[in-house]
């Protein structure tokens, strides 16, 4: 029987760079709680803790594009060592700052500098892109990636808890250093699979987040973030009121199970539908699949509306991050899906902060209303984004082919489009 995941991993360097990319991305989930963990322990300052990993969160979001745009103009092999090296070394200068009891300006910096960390997700599928650019590989590739994602997200938040907790104050963010350092050093080493760096285009200044449908797939993620952030606070305070606080794990791990299936059935189906459309498609089924949360009664039927509510995730995240590839230019493409990552981690952060407020103010199954409102922000968004996506990918796909050709002729040192053909 056909197996579309062997498939993907069939040409030389794919697993060990799939490897590599999984443990450099286990401190996207790790690093945030680990510093708030970290802070919480040898200072009992809850507030500071969440400000410092707020700080980390939200300059990840900025500096991770920014990254990624020296990635697609030099390449992974010159630029990741470097971002990853000032990222470890400001992370690490953040674990001692906070040994020796220093002022919190010096905190919020080093967790600043920190955030340069690079988005391994957005690299390990530009790599993807390269190798099986327009064929059907690519989606089942996206699709594995996307299950890794989550299953990043799942593991690497409870282990730095644990580290932390069961070993020292320290261990969970030290962690997810070395796994830092391990997995961006064995990516980059990997250099047969590296992506070329393509010829710019004539707009070569201009970053993707100019352009309208990446603008739209960015709210989408951060609508999806919102989600998924506000479904973590809510479960565990659920859980905490029918007196099972256990429960919350059992919870999150439906929604995640829902969604990791959802995405490997995913991967291996070959839909006839556009992506625009399956955007359409899968973004409404997130939407609608939140609405049996309303109904929960007990941690039982929590569990079985958190599992169909994942089962849409998944699938929508694989479209979105495929769009990706469809509307920005190759020369583009890493900075593309990082703003896609950062929007996700973004909402993250801002659905538990406003689903934590809500549970506070007003009651935990009010909490539900901040999942219902980003899912329905993720169903207009799709509703009214996904034709733009799909007009934008035809003029994508024209100018990659312009770029294409220029980069044919050695003299060229930018690719110029050229001006049409008038005709008396």
């Amino acid at each position: 029987m056909r197996n579309p995941y062997r498939e993907i991993f069939s040409l030389p360097g794919t697993k060990g760079f799939s490897l590599a990319a999984l443990l450099g991305r286990m401190p996207f989930s790790m690093t945030g709680i680990g510093i708030i963990t970290l802070f919480s322990q040898l200072r009992g300052a809850y507030a500071l803790a969440a400000a410092v990993a707020a700080v980390f969160a939200f300059a990840m979001a900025i500096c991770g594009p920014l990254v990624a745009r020296l990635v697609d103009r030099h390449g992974q092999g010159k630029v990741l060592p470097i971002a990853a090296a000032v990222s470890a070394s400001a992370m690490l200068t953040l674990v001692l700052l906070a040994r020796a009891d220093a002022p919190a300006w010096t905190l919020f910096v080093s967790a600043a500098v920190a955030g340069c960390l690079p988005s391994m997700s957005a690299m390990v599928r530009a790599r993807w892109t390269a190798l099986y650019r327009d064929k059907p590989q690519l989606r089942t590739a996206y699709a594995f990636e996307s299950v890794l994602d989550e299953a990043s997200i799942i593991i690497g938040a409870p282990l730095a808890i644990s580290l932390s907790v069961g070993w020292f104050p320290e261990a969970g963010v030290l962690t997810a250093l070395v796994l830092q350092i391990i997995g961006v050093g064995g990516f980059v080493l990997q250099r047969r699979t590296e992506p070329p760096v393509r010829l710019a285009l004539a707009d070569g200044g201009v970053s993707p987040i100019r352009m309208l449908p990446i603008q739209l797939l960015l709210l989408l993620l951060l609508a999806m973030g919102t989600i998924v952030g506000a479904i973590d606070v809510v479960s565990v305070a659920f859980a905490a009121d029918e007196g099972l606080p256990a429960g919350a794990a059992v919870v999150l791990s439906a929604y995640a199970v829902g969604s990791c299936l959802a995405g490997l059935l995913f991967g291996a189906l070959k839909l006839k539908a556009s992506l625009p459309k399956q955007l359409l498609y899968f973004g409404i089924g997130t939407a609608v699949s939140t609405l049996p949360l309303i109904f929960v009664g007990d941690i039982t039927t929590l569990a079985i509306a958190m599992f169909i509510s994942g089962v849409f995730f998944a699938p929508t995240m694989i479209v979105a991050m495929a769009s990706v590839e469809i509307v920005v230019p190759s020369d583009k493409l890493t900075e593309g899906f990082t703003w896609l990552i950062s929007g996700l981690g973004v909402g993250m952060a801002v659905g538990a902060a406003a689903a934590g407020q809500v549970v506070d103010s007003v009651g935990t199954r009010t909490g539900f209303s901040v999942v219902l409102a980003a899912a329905l922000l993720t169903a207009v968004i799709v509703v009214f984004g996904h034709r733009h996506i799909a007009s934008s990918s035809r003029a994508s796909r024209l100018l990659s082919g312009l770029a294409a050709d220029a980069a044919s002729h050695p003299s060229a040192g930018s690719a110029v489009i050229p001006e049409p053909v008038q005709k008396n």
